[in-house]
């Protein structure tokens, strides 16, 4: 069989890095793992390099984001006419047999697009890794999490764009997983694209996902093939900055797929809790509860919020 790419862009996770890639020696099919470094200073290329010579590495020479990194390891992998392409993050690790349960699903099933695994954090507990695209009731639960007896269920239901699952491990439809672990026809991407490189650092496979099926394409989640996921091993190290990526990339979604109206209502809700969030900020520091620094950067980061939702110029009416 020929060797399924392995595209993993990385910034400043060598540990994680190593981790993930020493897991592609789990599967019994070849592999050729392609590491895009978005301008690491932590020593990634030097291990990789040392350690997985084997492995082929794209310094990017800046943090290029996630998207258009990407598709920097896309286009290099596509050279090789594969039929398949691995999308893994650098803090996500294949167990035995994920890769092969993936592919068998895609050789079975040949209107399916993409595939995804179950996730699961290190401790082995479940990790909600299968959703619906977003929806303004879904920004709602994220900035007021239900809470109290029995409310907190809520937060893993159907409204709140959770896929039901019982452990269960049959296969299901879904329409976008977390981009963690996705293994995508090269057929699908040549239809549909690759990712939209005016997505920086979230939201780029919810695009993805929803050009994917918007040609047709289904998407689906294999439980039977499972990955190790950290989480959040790139993006935490911006707390800010991570924040505003999220909400500028919701809104460019919003307005791709749903319309610029759509779009200002969001950009409504996020006013409303921005206005909340920081007249909370300042009751914290009166009460001394938080210093004059971290009131300055909690106001000035939902400040900021309302400069980033913009409308865009490809939304629809």
């Amino acid at each position: 069989m020929q060797p399924i790419p392995v595209i993993i862009v990385s910034y400043n996770t060598r540990d994680l890095l190593r981790e993930c890639l020493a897991s592609l020696a789990l599967s019994s099919l070849p592999t050729t793992a392609i590491v895009v470094d978005n301008a690491s200073h932590d020593g990634s290329v030097a291990m990789v390099q040392a350690e997985f010579p084997q492995a082929q590495v794209i310094e990017s020479g800046a943090n290029l984001g996630f998207a258009k990194a990407n598709n920097v390891g896309i286009r290099h992998a596509l050279l090789a006419q594969p039929t398949y392409l691995l999308l893994l993050n650098p803090d996500a690790q294949l167990t035995s047999g994920a890769l092969e349960e993936l592919v068998a699903f895609l050789e079975q099933h040949s209107r399916v697009g993409m595939v995804a695994p179950r996730l699961r954090y290190p401790d082995g507990s479940f990790q909600v890794a299968a959703f619906r695209f977003p929806t303004l009731l879904m920004s709602v639960f994220d900035l007021y999490p239900p809470r109290g007896r029995g409310f907190g269920r809520l937060y893993h239901h159907p409204l709140n764009g959770r896929y039901l699952q019982d452990g269960g491990d049959a296969a299901f439809a879904i329409d976008h997983p977390l981009g963690a672990a996705m293994l995508v026809r090269a057929e699908t991407l040549a239809e549909v694209g690759m990712f939209n490189e005016d997505f920086w650092l979230y939201a780029e496979e919810v695009e993805l996902c929803w050009r994917i099926r918007q040609a047709g394409w289904a998407i689906w989640q294999e439980p039977q093939a499972t990955v190790i996921h950290h989480g959040g091993a790139s993006s935490s190290q911006f707390r800010v900055r991570s924040f505003l990526a999220l909400q500028q990339a919701r809104s460019q979604f919003f307005c791709l797929a749903y319309g610029k109206r759509f779009n200002r209502w969001y950009r409504r809700l996020m006013t409303f809790a921005g206005l909340q969030r920081s007249l909370a900020a300042v009751w914290q520091w009166r009460q001394k509860r938080i210093d004059h620094s971290e009131l300055r950067r909690r106001t000035w980061a939902w400040a900021k919020v309302r400069q980033v939702i913009q409308p865009s110029n490809q939304a629809k009416d």
